[in-house]
């Protein structure tokens, strides 16, 4: 995939520095306003991604030229938002946001049965401060985040300074697969595994399905792990819906035991779902239906 994700966002230090500066001094409000000029910056000098987006916006959901454009502009604001809050709520203003637990029935039953759980989520809304919500459940000890550590060493050691850490553990995606292990011994230890299921690696096993109308590649790990332990398999998203509220979804997957493109067929329909209510909000920067012909 010539537009293969590369598992990091884009920023710098001296960017973060200025946020967490205005937000820590003029509230998060501040922070919203510079966001305006940076979303117009992405909008011109990161053109692999703002192709992409039209992409999807023209072709997958059918916008205007006009309106593709103006949304491109707009998911990159709110995009920003999404990390603005991260840094927010992870550094004491929690109580600054509110939120609505949609299918919460749903994730406590699984962490008060104790017999191991997966959620999948995307790259829809905030996955990024799901660890944040999930701690407010009773029971949050035995979940495990999978992520990326790709992001750059010096950012991360800035806002480390400001931020605290969640109750919600981490399995690091490595290159030697070893996370696979890890994620297994927490299933049969009957804790929950949570991992995103809409971004893959050019080196592991993919599966295929249609859409928003177009076949595209999904990682095989989360829905041959969901179909073949016998645990409730549960899709999460955490939404943003105004400058300071979000709804948390979270519903029971339907397949049939060791059928993994079954599983993948529900989670592509609760995204499809998703999409139509939040389409601004899928922010997956790169080629997904790898609609670009491969170089000759």
């Amino acid at each position: 995939m010539a537009n293969q994700w590369k598992g990091k966002s884009r920023g710098s230090v001296l960017g973060y520095k200025i946020f967490v500066f205005c937000i820590k001094n003029f509230g998060i409000r501040s922070a919203y306003f510079i966001l305006y000029f940076v979303a117009f910056y992405f909008c011109f000098f990161s053109p692999k991604s703002t192709t992409s987006s039209y992409y999807y916006f023209r072709k997958r959901l059918d916008y205007s030229i006009f309106k593709s454009i103006l949304s491109i502009y707009k998911s990159y604001y709110v995009f920003g938002q999404t990390i603005l809050d991260k840094v927010a709520i992870s550094s004491g203003l929690r109580d600054k946001f509110t939120y609505h637990f949609d299918g919460v029935e749903n994730l406590q039953q699984t962490l008060t049965d104790k017999k191991g759980g997966i959620l999948i989520s995307a790259h829809l809304g905030n996955f990024e401060i799901a660890e944040f919500f999930l701690d407010e459940l009773d029971g949050n000890s035995n979940i495990h985040l999978l992520t990326t550590d790709a992001e750059h060493k010096a950012i991360k050691e800035y806002l480390s300074r400001y931020t605290r850490k969640s109750k919600t553990k981490f399995i690091i995606l490595k290159d030697d697969l070893s996370h696979i292990f890890e994620m297994n011994a927490a299933l049969a230890n009957n804790q929950i595994v949570c991992m995103t299921g809409d971004r893959y690696a050019q080196s592991a096993k993919q599966l295929t399905a249609p859409i928003l109308g177009k076949e595209a590649q999904f990682p095989a790990g989360p829905f041959l792990l969901g179909s073949r332990f016998q645990v409730p398999v549960l899709f999460v998203y955490v939404m943003k819906e105004t400058n300071s509220h979000y709804h948390l979804y979270a519903r029971k997957a339907n397949f049939k035991h060791r059928d993994a493109q079954g599983l993948l067929q529900n989670y592509v329909s609760s995204m499809e779902w998703i999409i139509k209510q939040y389409p601004l909000q899928w922010f997956n920067y790169f080629d997904f239906w790898n609609s670009k012909p491969a170089p000759k």
